[in-house]
């Protein structure tokens, strides 16, 4: 039965511990994705759209003003009439470009010719256009662009300095009749473009950098992360073919274990994308951290849960383990509990060649009590003997409730007089002990029959040698103790 229980409770315990554990993980599990996906929701469709817009918007007054010159120059009516009228005094050219450059403080402003082929500069003719030389590749592809297509945006070594880095607006010029004439334009220092982004990433503490329409990186700044392209940055590849065929998008991807939200918008002045990021923030952080905070808590009230449940539950196993094997009334082992030990007795006084007697004790005229007194002084009597008899026996003795006003002894290493010795002393101390009822007394006896174990012998054969020897001091006169051999 012992086993029977602590299993069913070890059974209890883990289903407890599973549906716990379940409970608190799927709880907070779903509160950290709702948290999660609505962080993330804005991010996506508020924050970063937002910063975007605000990075552009500064762009268009930062970056975009190079396009602006260059517009005016390709339209002013000085260039094209000097161009026009055979490029005379260049120096009148060379004095032009000075001011642009130093008015709207470019680090370079140039004009070069169709006719000519010459490359004038701020500082002064620099040298001829070169259909062969790969470093003047750009003025032809330039000149070879659609008409739809006014300017191209490029970044080159400066043509004055080849230590400096400079993005290039370069505008086709035409003549009053719309024929091509040469090309002009102006180009800002990579570093200045450079601070530029700097400048937007501190103020609005995102990554911030520009491709071009193949996706290869054009600018970026100093906390860039990715690759020399869209294509070649782990986590953005599968993604670079959606950035570059729409005006605007937004997506989500993971680098390095963090989440990185991503907007990317068309620069059309620059046919540029500006591309701005987001890695995982501090809330996302805080989420994760409260999240594995929960589950820790979660295990700790699981904990406690446990160890209450357990506590409670042996303290009720105990308590109920008490009531299956304890008589009520008496507090005495019952018969069920009785049989096991008595079983395990003879089967080990079997084995190991020991000795095994038994005491069967029962209140003499104990009807008439009940009679005379009621039931409630039947019952005391019975405590009190039950009392008596436990205070005469040893701790391993064990001693059962068998009937109504029996008492069945098990006496283990006690021989046949031993075993009388005790029951002699139990009835003396049950004879002469009074009993107080309304202001009277109240004096018991019982009678005993001893028998001790004989090898081969079944239990059934000694309760009833047992009962008989009972049997016979009941019919000697009672108050008496008779053995049976």
């Amino acid at each position: 039965m012992g086993n029977t229980v602590w299993n069913d409770k070890k059974k209890f315990i883990w289903i407890l511990t599973i549906l716990l554990l379940g409970a608190f993980v799927l709880t907070s599990s779903i509160s950290y994705q709702v948290a999660h996906d609505s962080l993330s929701e804005q991010i996506e469709q508020n924050s970063l759209p937002l910063t975007s817009d605000n990075i552009y918007s500064e762009i268009q007054q930062d970056l975009l003003q190079p396009i602006f010159i260059s517009s005016l120059m390709a339209q002013d009516t000085f260039v094209r009439d000097w161009a026009i009228n055979d490029e005379e005094d260049s120096s009148k050219l060379i004095r032009y470009l000075k001011e642009i450059q130093d008015k709207y403080d470019t680090v370079t402003s140039f004009f070069v010719s169709e006719k000519s082929r010459n490359y004038y500069h701020s500082s002064g003719v620099l040298k001829q256009i070169e259909d062969t030389a790969t470093e003047d590749a750009w003025y032809f592809r330039v000149r070879s662009l659609p008409k739809s297509e006014n300017y191209e945006i490029n970044i080159d070594p400066d043509s004055a300095d080849k230590n400096r880095t400079v993005v290039y607006v370069n505008y086709k010029v035409f003549d009053f009749e719309g024929n091509f004439i040469g090309i002009t334009g102006v180009g800002l220092a990579v570093e200045k473009v450079q601070k530029l982004i700097e400048l937007y990433q501190q103020r609005y503490n995102r990554h911030v950098f520009f491709v071009d329409r193949e996706g290869r990186v054009t600018l970026n700044g100093d906390k860039y992360q990715g690759a020399s392209s869209l294509q070649e940055t782990p986590g953005l590849d599968k993604f670079a073919t959606r950035i570059l065929t729409s005006p605007s998008a937004s997506i989500t991807y993971l680098r390095d274990g963090k989440t990185v939200y991503l907007n990317s918008r068309l620069v059309s002045e620059f046919k540029w994308y500006l591309v701005v990021e987001q890695e995982e923030v501090e809330a996302e952080r805080k989420l994760l951290t409260t999240f594995w905070g929960n589950l820790l808590i979660s295990l700790l009230v699981t904990l406690g849960i446990l160890i209450i449940a357990n506590l409670t539950l042996g303290r009720y196993q105990r308590k109920l383990e008490h009531m299956a094997s304890t008589d009520k009334l008496t507090g005495a082992a019952n018969r069920q509990v009785f049989e096991e030990y008595f079983h395990k007795a003879l089967a080990h006084a079997e084995q190991q060649q020991t000795l095994v007697s038994v005491l069967l004790l029962d209140i003499d005229h104990f009807k008439l009590v009940n009679d005379n007194y009621g039931h409630n002084i039947g019952d005391l009597v019975i405590k009190t003997v039950a009392n008596i008899v436990s205070n005469q026996l040893r701790e391993q003795d064990i001693v059962c409730r068998w009937g109504g006003e029996e008492f069945l002894l098990l006496l283990p290493e006690i021989e046949l007089s031993q075993a009388a010795d005790i029951g002699e002393r139990i009835r003396g101390a049950i004879s002469q002990r009074k009993i107080r009822v309304n202001e009277h007394e109240l004096s018991v006896t019982v009678s005993c029959g001893i028998a001790q174990y004989k090898s081969h012998e079944r239990a059934v054969e000694l309760i009833n040698r047992v009962d008989t020897a009972l049997y016979q001091a009941k019919e000697s006169g009672r108050d008496q103790v008779v053995l049976s051999h």
